[in-house]
C-alpha cells in the first residue's frame, strides 16, 4: 500500500503560523473588524460607523496638545493607603498592579502644554488606571493644576474619564469633590476659561463635581456621562427610563452639555474655543 504513503519531505504539514494578538480590534458598535494599524491613523474611531474607541491618557496628549510641548508636573505624588483597606486584595497591592499596568503613577496627568501655540495647563486621567477613579492625589493634582493656571493666568482644559469616587480612601475620597470644586470657584474669579472635555465614560463623583463645572462642556459622541447608573435610577424613582438618557447625545439634547465633537475636530475645537474665550 505504498501509494498512500508521502514519500517527500515538500508534503509534510507545516506548523500553522501564529497572528499577533491585538492586531485586530472589533468595533463595539458595528461590529466591523478593523486593523489596528489603521484605527489608529483614524485616532481609535471607526470608519464605517464613527465608533469612539476608549484611549489613553498619552493618546490624548497627543491628540490635543502641539507635539512635544507637554510638560507634566507633580510626577511623583502617589496614593497611600490611609484606611489600610484589603478586599479580595489589599489596596496597595491593587495600586501597585495599576502602576504596572499603565507606567503612569495616578488615574490624572497634569502639566503645562501649548495648543496651536497657546500655553494651557492641562490635564487628562486615564480609566486604565484604576478606572480612572479619583482618590486623594488624584483631587489633589486638580487642586494644584488649578491652581498653577490661576497664578500663571493660563487657561485650564481637564479631560475626565472615570468610574467615580476612589471607595479604598472613603471619606477621603469623596471630599475631592468639595475640595475640587472650591479651587475651580477661585479660579472663576480671574474670568479665566475652563474647558471641561467629557469622554466614555465620566460618571459618579466626577460628574458631580468638577467634569460639569467647565465654562465649556464638550463631550465626544456615544460617551457614556452620569452620576449613577440605570438600575439605581430606576429603582429610586420609580419610572421607566427613555433610552440612551446617559449618552451624550442626550444629554445635549436636554441641555447638559455644549457640544459634541468628534475626536478629529477636538484640538481644532479647542483652539477656536481659547481663541475666542482668551482674546
Amino acid at each position: 500500500m505504498a501509494w498512500f504513503q508521502k514519500t517527500k519531505k515538500g508534503l509534510a504539514p507545516k506548523e500553522k503560523a501564529e497572528v499577533p494578538d491585538g492586531l485586530w480590534l472589533k468595533c463595539e458598535n458595528c461590529n466591523e473588524i478593523i486593523f489596528r494599524k489603521e484605527l489608529q491613523k483614524n485616532r481609535f474611531v471607526c470608519q464605517k460607523c464613527r465608533f469612539h474607541f476608549r484611549i489613553g491618557s498619552r493618546d490624548y496628549i497627543e491628540l490635543l496638545l502641539d507635539e512635544g510641548s507637554f510638560r507634566e508636573f507633580n510626577v511623583d505624588l502617589i496614593s497611600v493607603d490611609p484606611l489600610k483597606f484589603k478586599d479580595t486584595k489589599r489596596y496597595t497591592d491593587r495600586l501597585q498592579a495599576a502602576v504596572k499596568k499603565t507606567g503612569i503613577n495616578e488615574a490624572i496627568r497634569t502639566g503645562i502644554g501649548t495648543v496651536d501655540g497657546r500655553k494651557i495647563v492641562f490635564g487628562v486621567m486615564d480609566f486604565e488606571f484604576f478606572g480612572g477613579s479619583v482618590g486623594s492625589v488624584v483631587g489633589e493634582k486638580i487642586v494644584r493644576a488649578v491652581e498653577r493656571a490661576r497664578e500663571q493666568k493660563y487657561p485650564l482644559v481637564l479631560v475626565s474619564a472615570s468610574g467615580g469616587m476612589r471607595m479604598q480612601e472613603g471619606m477621603f475620597s469623596l471630599m475631592q469633590m468639595a475640595k475640587t470644586a472650591c479651587a475651580l470657584s477661585e479660579y472663576a474669579k480671574e474670568k479665566l476659561p475652563f474647558i471641561s472635555i467629557l469622554t466614555h465614560p465620566t460618571t459618579g463623583g466626577t460628574t458631580a463635581s468638577f467634569s460639569m463645572l467647565g465654562d465649556v462642556i464638550i463631550a465626544e459622541p456615544g460617551a457614556l456621562i452620569g452620576f449613577a447608573g440605570p438600575r439605581v435610577i430606576k429603582q429610586t424613582i420609580g419610572q421607566d427610563l427613555p433610552p440612551g438618557f446617559q449618552r451624550s447625545e442626550f444629554l445635549l439634547q436636554h441641555g447638559f452639555l455644549d457640544m459634541i465633537v468628534d475626536r478629529s475636530r477636538l484640538k481644532d475645537t479647542v483652539s477656536l474655543m481659547l481663541k475666542h474665550l482668551c482674546d
